[in-house]
């Protein structure tokens, strides 16, 4: 009895522990992607045949990716109600950083001082996190959707296609959702008057989203392992919903 209560009560301390390290480097991921958000365009132009391909992408779509394996990995071990759940905490949590920017910003500064740095950080973060929290909770909720409309359609299996259809369908969403609100809804990007507006736009969404297609293709195999190696550790079954299912059928 005693050995039966202490196995359960480490797999519950493990549980909650892994749970807390994935909503922490969800909500992490995302405060960082806000703050840096537009503060630096990175030019990954490459040729093909001798032709210039243009390839750009802002600083904070960098950390992006994580912050769909962490809904996936929580979707897969925890449920589609936590992974909601994490979503919200995130959405709360950069009102935090938004609050904490414009407080800051009322207070009184040293002379001492030259504040231009945060002021510019201040105004870019404001301008880019309005427009990406819209685009961010669409996106969100629908990789959490199909998810698990996929994990329900094919009983628990092919868990690559629920991750990669689920992940590269929202991060679509939000490619476009993101550049077209932040251009046009909060106008916080700047561009030279020379600039084709549309032709810029179009080369930013495809680039944005190429990039994040690529992270989400890659992070297969490590989702695949690390749900493997997890439900052990955790001593959780992914498909106990659906053994349970089948079981009530038979």
């Amino acid at each position: 009895m005693f050995s039966n209560t202490s196995s359960e009560d480490k797999y519950t301390f493990r549980r909650e522990a892994v749970f807390i390290l994935l909503a922490g480097l969800f909500v992490g991921s995302l405060a960082m992607l806000n703050i840096l958000g537009l503060s630096r365009l990175i030019d990954l132009s490459f040729n093909v045949n001798g032709t210039r391909v243009p390839f750009m992408v802002f600083v904070g779509v960098l950390p992006y990716p994580i912050t769909f394996l962490c809904t996936d990995f929580i979707s897969e071990l925890y449920g589609r109600r936590r992974a909601n759940m994490v979503v919200w905490v995130g959405l709360l949590m950069n009102g935090w950083v938004l609050f904490i920017l414009w407080f800051a910003g009322k207070l009184p500064e040293s002379p001492q001082m030259n504040s231009d740095a945060f002021f510019r950080i201040r105004e870019l973060t404001f301008g880019a996190t309005a427009s990406s929290m819209i685009a961010y909770l669409t996106a969100q909720f629908v990789d959490v959707h199909i998810f698990h409309f996929l994990k329900k359609l094919t009983k628990g299996k092919h868990l690559w296609l629920r991750n990669n259809v689920s992940t590269l369908t929202s991060q679509l969403i939000d490619s476009i959702a993101v550049v077209l609100i932040t251009y046009y809804g909060a106008k916080a990007i700047e561009l030279h008057p020379d600039t084709h507006v549309f032709s810029f736009l179009i080369m930013l969404i495809a680039s944005n989203y190429m990039f994040k297609m690529t992270s989400a293709l890659l992070d297969t195999i490590p989702f695949y392992l690390g749900v493997k190696w997890l439900s052990k550790y955790l001593n959780i079954d992914p498909l106990k919903e659906y053994h349970q299912e089948k079981y009530e059928k038979d």
